[in-house]
């Protein structure tokens, strides 16, 4: 490749001089993205509840780290007003709860709520008001979930949330787009995290997923971290206000045994 060629790329795809908020930064989807966008060039801002073990991821990376519990609203507001205005902010803060609808407490509801949709808007309302106020642009992406796509079983609480942010992500993609911010949200699809890690650890939901789609593995946070880092970066600015997964063709693709 031409030194010239090669060069473009690179920009188009480069951080550099950009500062990146990654919220739920000390583990799996937000740790990955934390370190890719470190080695795009950016100035990265962890931000978890594990102060101590982020702390180190953070100095692993070269980033800073900041103490966030996403579902209290004074925590958010204080991490609002130590960054700043980044160029970039990344969601990834969450948690999940599997049970029969019929069975969740009303403890539990609050919980995932707080968690996964009210402390992002909260997080997401801040920041997005001072990238407008700074008037240079920004990017915000959400880490929602193959929930914000489809429905599986035993997930309705855990649904409500990512379902929210997949219209929050549209209605602020037309909201802010006046002012040069764009809003993206990642659907990951089986990504093994400790969220889930005991749950891909039984044979039998390996065989399932094998005649389910294309790709017959489940994902790892490093197969997500790269989308993230596009839409990050220039060459996403005329990408805006779209659900887009990163899940081995589960949404699109089916596997069956016949063969012609």
């Amino acid at each position: 490749m031409p030194a010239a060629v090669y060069n473009a790329v690179v920009r188009v795809f480069s951080l550099e001089g950009k500062t990146a908020l990654v919220a739920g930064a000390s583990r799996g989807i937000g740790l990955a993205i934390a370190r890719q966008m470190a080695e795009a060039g950016a100035s990265v801002i962890l931000a978890a509840r594990s102060e101590e073990e982020l702390r180190a991821r953070a100095a692993e990376i070269g980033g800073r780290a900041v103490r966030l519990d996403i579902s209290d609203p004074q925590s958010v507001a204080n991490v609002a007003e130590a960054v700043g205005a980044p160029d970039i902010l990344v969601n990834v803060a969450g948690t999940n709860i599997r049970k029969r609808f019929e069975e969740y407490s009303e403890e539990e509801y609050r919980l995932m709520l707080e968690t996964n949709l009210n402390g992002i808007v909260r997080l997401t309302q801040r920041i997005g008001a001072r990238m407008i106020a700074r008037g240079a642009g920004g990017k915000i992406i959400t880490i929602g979930s193959l929930m914000s796509l489809v429905g599986l079983p035993y997930l309705t609480v855990y649904a409500i949330t990512k379902g929210g942010l997949a219209q929050l992500t549209k209605v602020l993609a037309a909201e802010w787009g006046r002012y040069n911010i764009q809003v993206n949200c990642i659907a990951p699809g089986f990504i093994i995290t400790d969220l889930n890690r005991q749950m891909w650890k039984q044979p039998e939901m390996l065989q399932w997923l094998r005649g389910c789609q294309a790709n017959p593995s489940p994902g790892t946070p490093e197969d997500v971290a790269p989308l993230a880092v596009f839409l990050a970066g220039r060459g996403s600015d005329y990408i805006t206000g779209q659900v887009i997964a990163v899940d081995g063709g589960y949404t699109t693709t089916a596997v069956w045994p016949f063969e012609p």
